[in-house]
C-alpha cells in the first residue's frame, strides 16, 4: 500500500526556495515554466482525452504563465481553446509575459473574465498560485464561484485557487478541482485541512528537478507511508508474554464501557503481552464475555487502581473516563506516574481545564474540538493551520501530539512533523479514536518511541479505514480492529 508521491511536503516559501535554487543553478524560470505547462497538459489529456474543449482562467501572476503555455498547446494540438483572464494580461511581466506572447503567437483566443463569459469543455484554474495572503478578493471570487458552479471538469495548475499551500486553509473560496497538478515539492496544504477535500486527484512533477538541489532544502514535514515507517522487532521463539509490555486501559465510566474496552481490544489485537482494563465494576462482565483474554478489574477508586498501575508498562487513559470525581480521581493518580502514556477523550479535557498535568514525554490524540481546548483558541482557529496547532499541543505540553482529522498530524515536541494521507469518509463515527488509543499503547509496549508509535499507529488506522471504506458506509470501529493486525504483520512480520 505505497504510492508515487513523494513523501517531502513543503511550505510555500520552500518550494520558492527550490525554484530560486534550480534557476541559480542554470535552469532558465521561463523552461521551468514550459515543463510545468507540459506536465499538465499530459495529465489533462490522460484524465480528459476525448474532450477537445479547454477553457483557461488566467490570473496576473506565473500561475497565469502556467495557463497561458497549456492553452498554447491546446491549441497547436487542435483543440478549441480559449483564455479568460481575470486582470489585464498586458500587465504580465518576466516569465508570465512571456507564455502571454507564446499564446498569442498561437492564435489563442484571449479576453476578459466577466460573470457571463462562457464556460466550455476543460476548465484550467490558473488564477491565483502559492502567493496568495489574505482572503481571496475579486475579480477572482466570481471567477472561482462560476468554475465551481459550472459541473465541468476542472483541473488546477499547482493547486486550487484559494487554497493556502501552507495550511490546507480555505482563504474565503477556493476552487473545488477534480484533478489538481503540482510542481518541484508537493505543499503541506494539498493533505490537511480542507485540502483534500479541493484538490482531487493529486499528479505530481518534479519538472526534472535535480535532486542534489531539491535535497538542500529542508522539508516542514513527512508524509507517512510503508518503506518508512517504524518496525516492530520480530519475535524470538524463547518469547513470552512478558517480553511484549503490559498496557493498562483506564475508562470506561457507566454508559461508555465500550469505549474502553475498545481501546484494550486493539492493544491486544496490535501485539501488547498482557492488556488489563480498569473500568466500572457494573462492565465487568460484559468486557469478559466479549474478550475474555482482556484481565478486567472493577474499580471504584484510585485505591482499586493503585496495584494495576504498579505492574503496567503502558497506561492508555481517557477512552469513555468521563468527567465525573470518578474519572478524575483515576486520572490524577495516572498523572503522576512515570510511564508511557496515551491520553485520549476525557483526560484530555480534564488536561485542558486544568486539573492534571501530563506527563512529560506522553502521546496525546485530540480531534479538532480537544485540540481547541486545549490551547485556549476556537476549533477554527486550529482548523484554519493545522500544522501551527500540532506544533503547539507538542510544545505546550512536552509530548507527542497527534492531531486528528483529513491529513492526520503527528507533531513532537522539537517541531518535527508527520502527516498521514490515508484513511476513508466512512471512518466518519464513533469508537474510531478509542481503537487508535490502544494502537499507540501496544506499540509503546513494544518498545516504539513515542513519535514512531504515534506514526505508525496513525497509519495502521487510516489504512484499514482506507481498506475497508472501499465497502462503504456503515464501518463500526471495531471492524478496523482484525484489519489493523492484518496491516501490522504485512509491515512487521512476527518472525523473521
Amino acid at each position: 500500500m505505497t504510492d508515487s508521491l513523494p513523501v517531502a511536503l513543503y511550505t510555500a516559501a520552500q518550494v520558492r526556495e527550490l525554484d530560486a535554487r534550480l534557476i541559480a543553478a542554470g535552469t532558465p524560470g521561463f523552461e521551468l515554466m514550459q515543463r510545468a505547462a507540459h506536465a499538465a497538459w499530459r495529465a489533462l489529456r490522460r484524465r480528459w482525452p476525448e474532450t477537445g474543449v479547454v477553457t483557461v482562467l488566467a490570473g496576473r501572476g506565473n500561475n497565469a504563465g502556467d495557463g497561458y503555455l497549456l492553452a498554447a498547446l491546446a491549441q497547436r494540438a487542435g483543440w478549441q481553446v480559449a483564455v479568460l483572464a481575470a486582470g489585464d494580461p498586458q500587465a504580465l511581466q518576466g516569465d508570465a509575459a512571456l507564455a502571454l506572447a507564446e499564446a498569442q503567437a498561437c492564435g489563442v483566443a484571449i479576453g476578459p473574465w466577466h460573470a457571463d463569459a462562457p464556460l466550455q469543455g476543460v476548465l484550467v484554474d490558473a488564477l491565483l498560485g502559492t502567493g496568495i495572503s489574505g482572503d481571496v478578493r475579486e475579480p477572482y471570487v466570481a471567477a472561482i464561484e462560476a468554475i465551481n458552479a459550472s459541473g465541468l471538469p476542472v483541473l488546477a495548475i499547482d493547486l486550487p485557487s484559494g487554497l493556502c499551500a501552507d495550511t490546507g486553509h480555505v482563504l474565503g473560496h477556493a476552487v473545488r478541482a477534480d484533478l489538481s497538478v503540482t510542481f518541484i515539492g508537493l505543499k503541506l496544504g494539498l493533505f490537511t485541512g480542507d485540502g483534500p477535500d479541493r484538490v482531487g486527484t493529486l499528479v505530481f512533477d518534479d519538472l526534472q528537478a535535480d535532486p542534489q538541489i531539491v535535497s538542500q532544502v529542508e522539508s516542514a514535514a513527512v508524509r507517512l507511508d510503508r518503506p518508512m515507517l517504524a518496525q516492530v522487532a520480530p519475535r524470538s521463539p524463547v518469547a513470552h508474554k512478558g517480553s511484549f509490555g503490559q498496557v493498562l486501559v483506564i475508562g470506561g465510566d457507566l454508559g461508555t464501557g465500550g469505549a474502553a474496552l475498545l481501546s484494550a481490544e486493539a492493544a491486544l489485537r496490535c501485539g501488547a503481552g498482557m492488556v488489563t482494563l480498569a473500568t466500572r465494576p457494573e462492565h465487568v462482565t460484559a468486557s469478559l464475555v466479549r474478550r475474555p483474554e482482556i484481565m478486567c478489574s472493577g474499580v471504584e477508586s484510585t485505591y482499586g487502581l493503585t496495584a494495576l498501575v504498579e505492574r503496567a508498562d503502558v497506561l492508555v487513559v481517557g477512552p469513555g473516563l468521563g468527567q465525573t470525581p470518578w474519572g478524575r480521581s483515576l486520572l490524577s493518580l495516572t498523572a503522576q506516574r512515570d510511564l508511557p502514556q496515551v491520553w485520549d477523550a476525557d483526560a484530555l479535557n480534564l488536561l485542558a481545564a486544568g486539573a492534571v498535568e501530563l506527563p512529560a514525554g506522553s502521546v496525546i490524540t485530540p480531534h479538532p474540538g480537544e485540540a481547541a481546548r486545549l490551547l485556549q483558541c476556537s476549533v477554527g482557529e486550529v482548523q484554519a493551520d493545522r500544522p501551527a496547532a500540532a506544533r503547539a499541543l507538542a510544545r505546550r505540553y512536552a509530548c507527542v501530539a497527534l492531531l486528528k482529522g483529513a491529513g492526520t498530524l503527528i507533531a513532537a515536541a522539537n517541531g518535527r512533523l508527520a502527516l498521514c494521507d490515508r484513511g476513508h469518509p466512512a471512518m466518519a463515527g464513533a469508537g474510531l479514536g478509542d481503537v487508535l488509543a490502544g494502537v499507540i499503547g501496544a506499540l509503546l509496549a513494544q518498545d516504539l518511541t513515542p513519535f514512531d508509535a504515534a506514526c505508525l499507529g496513525a497509519w495502521l488506522h487510516a489504512a484499514s479505514g482506507e481498506r475497508l471504506g472501499e465497502q462503504g458506509r456503515g464501518l463500526a470501529a471495531s471492524d478496523l480492529i482484525p484489519v489493523i493486525r492484518q496491516l501490522l504483520e504485512e509491515q512487521s512480520p512476527c518472525l523473521k
